[in-house]
């Protein structure tokens, strides 16, 4: 293990839509074939999330079949929402993945040095996997609800596991750097080239694609260490939970 806070889930659910940004311009959209690193982030996320980590997404194994199924969706119309209109989205099936992430402390937030317990944020984070997450889990989108359970990664049988070759995606979305992560006043995008070996895609590091693009400015959104509970008095609190 290469990182001592490392940890592994397995999330899944009956739907997922890790939109195509470039069909979303029609007003339908259609589903990456595997989920993006900004994706599973936000999944982490919603399982515990704190301003003074980040979250760093390692591995991601694909167990299930690639499927796909259309749905005919009524949306509201664009600057319309007294009237609806009529699109496919196309979705992937039965959706189920390991994951294997890893926190590090975000050191563009030196104002919340406060909060950097790496132990209790890590207790915090196997307890809330193993609960469920802290709050919904969904897999791209509010409409594909989605689950987590703690697993050991890679000791399951998975689908792809013994694919011969490696199977490319393409150009896809890798994810967006945010300027309280970056501490650069602005929201870039970030694109790579996936490659899935054996059912298993290891994902870069946000710093180190190569191909970004500027969205636009945008200033970090802040916190006030006194604002928040501490990774040491919500892990108290949670003892307390248990032991009453």
């Amino acid at each position: 293990m290469k990182w001592k806070n490392q940890l592994s889930f397995k999330v899944y659910g009956e739907y997922a839509l890790f939109t195509d940004p470039l069909t979303k311009m029609g007003g339908e959209k259609m589903t990456y074939q595997v989920p993006t690193y900004q994706a599973l982030k936000g999944i982490t996320e919603s399982i515990y999330w704190k301003p003074s980590i980040v979250y760093y997404i390692d591995e991601v194994r694909v167990m299930n079949p690639i499927q796909m199924e259309s749905k005919g969706i009524r949306p509201m119309k664009y600057n319309d929402s007294s009237a609806s209109d009529l699109a496919y989205y196309t979705y992937l099936k039965r959706p189920c993945y390991e994951v294997k992430v890893h926190f590090e402390f975000n050191p563009n937030r030196p104002d919340l040095k406060g909060d950097w317990n790496e132990d209790k944020h890590y207790q915090i984070l196997k307890r809330s996997i193993k609960a469920g997450g802290r709050r919904d889990i969904f897999l791209g989108t509010r409409e594909c609800q989605g689950y987590v359970e703690s697993v050991v990664f890679g000791e399951k049988k998975g689908h792809y596991d013994d694919y011969e070759g490696e199977l490319h995606f393409g150009t896809m979305l890798h994810g967006l750097s945010y300027p309280d992560e970056t501490g650069k006043d602005e929201l870039v995008a970030r694109l790579w080239q996936p490659i899935m070996k054996n059912g298993v895609i290891e994902f870069k590091r946000p710093e180190d694609c190569t191909l970004v693009r500027s969205l636009r400015t945008m200033q970090a959104k802040t916190f006030e260490l006194s604002e928040l509970e501490t990774a040491e008095r919500l892990f108290e609190t949670l003892e307390k939970e248990d032991k009453s």
